[in-house]
């Protein structure tokens, strides 16, 4: 278990590192600098740098804890990646169903391999599903998770690029926004992140505001930190129930 600085998770699992730009959230990967700067610390796992690899060592890594913990997998790759084997993916979901303990936060943004393997397999129920929607034209990963059955379905509208306009949040539980981060980060306008928020108040989804990211409220340009996460003054820590029956 590695414990993360990521808002709305507790720890990360990596069983497969890497990945490769699939859509315009991906242009300045926060995964892919860090690495490269893994690989050049010789850290083990990483000697392939940002090179998609799977990491068969790792798999019992949830094992080891007892304590029921938040898990985003793949934090630093896509567990639906192209190259990800299809036996491997079963083996990662064994060990989900073998710790009923903790929470499976799963992000995604190859919708198409998503709906591929839950075809023949279900979600497990301590899985929390997701896609990424950074703009307008991916917004369709949204119908593509709608149509499989997990017992949370989730968004991550960050790096949010523009206005998404009108969002169909039906059996969406949770969305999480933000802005980009690094030297390079592409601005995030208020009146993008409010129009979510509102039409997560009015379709019954959890609404999580995670970072302005390098661009400020106001539009000015300074540390991730300085400006800070809130919206309209306040923080937004909304986070779905899930009841098991």
């Amino acid at each position: 278990m590695k414990k993360t600085k990521i808002e709305w998770t507790e720890a990360t699992w990596n069983p497969s590192t890497g990945c490769n730009k699939v859509s315009a959230g991906c242009k300045n990967c926060y995964a892919e600098t860090m690495a490269k700067r893994l690989k050049a610390m010789s850290t083990p796992g990483y000697e392939n740098g940002f090179s998609f690899t799977i990491m068969p060592e790792r798999l019992e890594t949830p094992l080891k804890t007892k304590r029921p913990t938040k898990y985003f997998v793949n934090s630093m790759s896509d567990l639906f990646h192209e190259e990800m084997p299809f036996e491997f993916l079963d083996k990662i979901f064994e060990i989900i169903r073998r710790t009923p303990q903790h929470t499976y936060q799963i992000l995604t943004k190859r919708e198409d391999r998503l709906k591929e393997y839950f075809k023949n397999s279900k979600v497990p129920d301590n899985v929390w599903l997701g896609v990424s929607v950074e703009n307008q034209k991916t917004k369709d990963r949204i119908d593509i998770l709608r149509q499989i059955d997990a017992k949370i379905r989730f968004l991550s509208l960050e790096p949010l690029l523009e206005d998404l306009g009108e969002l169909n949040l039906n059996h969406i539980h949770w969305v999480i926004v933000g802005g980009e981060s690094g030297h390079k980060a592409r601005p995030m306008k208020k009146s993008w992140a409010v129009s979510i928020q509102e039409q997560c108040d009015q379709q019954g989804a959890e609404f999580f505001f995670k970072q302005w990211g390098t661009w400020g409220e106001d539009g000015v340009k300074r540390s991730k930190k300085a400006n800070g996460r809130l919206l309209l003054g306040k923080e937004w820590n909304g986070e779905p129930e899930l009841v098991l029956l």
